[in-house]
């Protein structure tokens, strides 16, 4: 599916109609310049109004193909693109810094890390007491290393990371995989219009078992979700900024720059993750090989 026209084509396209308007109409009736065709007294004002029709028809149609083409798309693939804004690429690199409030504690943690697909490693950079620590993710299999531990230890995407935030937060999103799409609606996030996705998890593995999820239709990335217990109650909520853009084929792409995490029940818990320094990059394979890891 091809991307979204800019909008700026459109606009391009119905000024040079518009100019083309007054450059063939003469400002007085007489004799078209290059050609035989006579303009009586009152025809200008007929023939300026025929143009400028023509000119919002076919700015009309072009807008409403651009509407259109996304509207043709599958849940799944609409899902696909709002994991590409969330590190799903073909190698990305970004830093993520978290910052956590639970009880009135604050705590931080800040880490790399390193995505190819759905696939990514995070290292712990700071603080000192956790510099060093790995964690591993391979589809949905999940491993922790640190310094001193003879073999890596399998741990959930489910389980606490920091705060409002799970191991599986911190890598890259697959949605469009770990979920299927059992009910899909159209609803509005702070005035955009959006695709609401009622998510179910394919296997117990995936780092939640139900979500609701809110896609922008203009932009198609995710701009909040509800996270439920496989019982069906909601524990936390969450909203996601694009304030990052990643050059991808020569093309701008948005990319998450903030997650913050609000506690259902305690609304003072917020866990706020930060997306830095993001660049596309070439990953290599060994950097998710588990035995190399170890060494």
């Amino acid at each position: 599916m091809k991307d979204q026209p800019d909008k700026r084509y459109l606009i391009v396209l119905y000024t040079a109609l518009f100019v083309t308007t007054k450059r063939v109409i003469p400002v007085k009736a007489g004799i078209q310049k290059d050609s035989g065709f006579r303009i009586k007294s009152g025809m200008t004002n007929s023939i300026s109004l025929m143009f400028s029709c023509i000119a919002f028809t076919v700015l009309f149609f072009m807008s409403f193909f651009v509407s259109s083409s996304h509207a043709a798309m599958s849940p799944e693939e609409i899902l696909r693109k709002a994991d590409e804004a969330r590190g799903n690429m073909e190698g990305v690199e970004w830093k993520i810094v978290i910052k956590s409030i639970e009880g009135g504690r604050e705590q931080n943690r800040t880490l790399r890390v390193s995505a190819r697909s759905f696939n990514s490693l995070a290292e712990f950079l700071a603080p000192a007491n956790v510099k060093g620590q790995k964690m591993l993710m391979i589809d949905r299999n999940m491993w922790f290393v640190k310094p001193g531990l003879s073999k890596a230890v399998p741990i959930s995407p489910r389980q606490k990371l920091l705060g409002g935030a799970a191991n599986g937060d911190i890598a890259s999103t697959n949605y469009a995989g770990d979920y299927k799409v059992v009910h899909a609606a159209n609803d509005t996030v702070n005035g955009e219009a959006c695709h609401l996705f009622d998510l179910s998890a394919v296997d117990k593995k995936v780092t939640y078992d139900r979500i609701k999820y809110w896609i922008s239709k203009e932009r198609l990335v995710g701009v909040k979700a509800e996270f439920y217990t496989v019982s069906g109650k909601m524990f936390k909520t969450a909203t996601f900024e694009y304030e990052n853009s990643i050059t991808v084929d020569n093309a701008p792409r948005p990319f998450i720059s903030r997650m913050v995490i609000t506690n259902a029940i305690v609304k003072e818990d917020v866990t706020t993750m930060s997306f830095l320094k993001v660049a596309f990059k070439k990953i290599p394979d060994s950097m998710f090989n588990l035995n190399l890891l170890m060494k």
